[in-house]
């Protein structure tokens, strides 16, 4: 643990969180919009369903932590809600059974600390054709269909509302893209940079509209030594220094 301490963020899913810090990805983004501001922390992983996070939720998150986060951001249902596998292996996990596994995991957050904050993305869509048609011969038949993972979407929303958990409702925001399926993914599933900045924009909009005290929205958190010092660039007047702190021109997108 290096210090200063900064507010810790994770990010906790499947491989769309594992992956957020490759191909321009989501995770990488928000790390770049919360320097010196916040910590991310990934914890994802590859081909996990909410059934593999519930059986370690206490070991990612312990309750006796010296330090708890501040955000919570997770993933989980893109997996769960391919089709089963007539072997009874893979990921597939039913929709009440995966309703009451995010549940948990919501329900185990929130008694980590009295200020954690929580975010739940859903399942975004995925382009059919292409995970038709770009099937590894390493696997069986792969099921994944949009009607599938708008249930599991539609679920998830609906248990966020009933809970009070802030949700982001990808599998309708990375469709508002006419040309979604060839523009958002890398694969036909997972994201590529296009589809993670769909994924920046809506957090930081819960973020920026979420009532919290204090704010977790990056213009209102504090910057790390934002203190001026006679060590930086010397200005154009060439009697004072340039405090660059807060500088974001180096950034493709200004985020709000």
């Amino acid at each position: 643990m290096v210090g200063p301490t900064r507010p810790q963020f994770v990010l906790f899913g499947s491989s769309i969180v594992q992956l957020s810090f490759s191909h321009g990805g989501w995770g990488s983004i928000l790390t770049d919009i919360y320097a010196r501001k916040a910590d991310i922390v990934l914890r994802g992983y590859y081909g996990w369903n909410s059934r593999r996070a519930v059986e370690v939720l206490d070991q990612i998150f312990p309750m006796d932590a010296a330090v708890q986060p501040a955000l919570v951001i997770v993933y989980f249902g893109g997996n769960d809600s391919m089709g089963p596998h007539s072997s009874g292996l893979g990921p597939h996990v039913s929709l009440p059974e995966y309703i009451e596994n995010m549940r948990k995991i919501a329900v185990h957050l929130k008694s980590l600390s009295d200020t954690i904050r929580i975010i739940f993305l859903s399942s975004p869509p995925v382009d059919e054709e292409r995970v038709r048609s770009g099937t590894s011969g390493i696997f069986s038949e792969l099921v994944r269909t949009n009607e599938l993972c708008q249930k599991y979407s539609e679920a998830c929303i609906k248990l966020c509302q009933e809970m009070g958990v802030k949700v982001v409702d990808l599998f309708s925001a990375l469709q508002k893209r006419s040309d979604w399926t060839t523009a958002c993914f890398t694969d036909g599933i997972h994201l590529g940079a296009e589809g993670s900045k769909i994924v920046v924009e809506e957090i930081l909009k819960v973020l920026k509209e979420a009532e919290w005290s204090p704010s977790l929205h990056w213009k209102s958190m504090p910057t790390e030594f934002p203190e001026d010092s006679p060590y930086y660039l010397v200005a154009a007047n060439g009697k004072t220094t340039l405090n660059p702190s807060d500088w974001t021109f180096h950034r493709e997108i200004q985020w709000e």
